[in-house]
Order: structure tokens, then sequence, then C-alpha cells
């Protein structure tokens, strides 16, 4: 169950240089990096069976699903940045949704 937020922390962190290193953008690489950050925690979390792993990247996910739907509402889904967020983010909250589901309800 923390593979994917492991995965999920890798590419938040190659997003963000990517966005800083195209076209300098200091938002993408703080937020490639916080991201990036809180992802690994979760996993940490998860990988040691402690408490709010699950909790963490459900919040996570469900950020970066609701930051891809504001830049694709923004650039009506013309670039590829927020569909992968969107994507991203919808599937990862779906998963993690399902993992609390499975062990909390």
């Amino acid at each position: 169950m923390e593979h994917p937020a492991f995965s999920l922390s890798g590419l938040s962190l190659v997003g963000g240089v990517m966005g800083y290193a195209r076209k300098g953008s200091l938002p993408s690489l703080i937020a490639g990096v916080t991201f990036s950050a809180i992802y690994a925690g979760a996993g940490y979390l998860l990988k040691n069976n402690m408490e709010y792993g699950v909790q963490t990247a459900l919040g996570a996910s469900t950020l970066m699903f609701i930051a891809g739907i504001n830049r694709g509402i923004v650039s009506r889904y013309k670039k590829p940045v927020p569909i992968v967020l969107t994507i991203l983010g919808a599937a990862s909250t779906l998963y993690y949704a399902k993992k609390y589901e499975e062990f909390y309800l």
C-alpha cells in the first residue's frame, strides 16, 4: 500500500523540478517538493504501519486533484500539466479512499 505513495512522491518531485527547469516556475518547484515530502511521509507511515498514513496520502491526493481541477479550469484543459494532475489526483484519491474504507469503516 505504500508503493503508490512513494511513486507519487517521486513523480511530484520530478514534475516540480521540470516545471522550474523549463519555465522557471518557483511555485511549481515549491508545490512539487511539498507534495513529494507529504507523499514520502505517508509512504513511511504506511510502510511502518503507523497512524495516519492512509489519511495523509488521501489528503495529499485530494489536494492534488483539486489543484488539477483549478488549473484545468483556467487553461480549459488544453495543457498537459492540469490533465496529469487531475488524473493522478483522482486515481490516487479513489485508491486511498478505498483503502481508508477497508481499514477504518
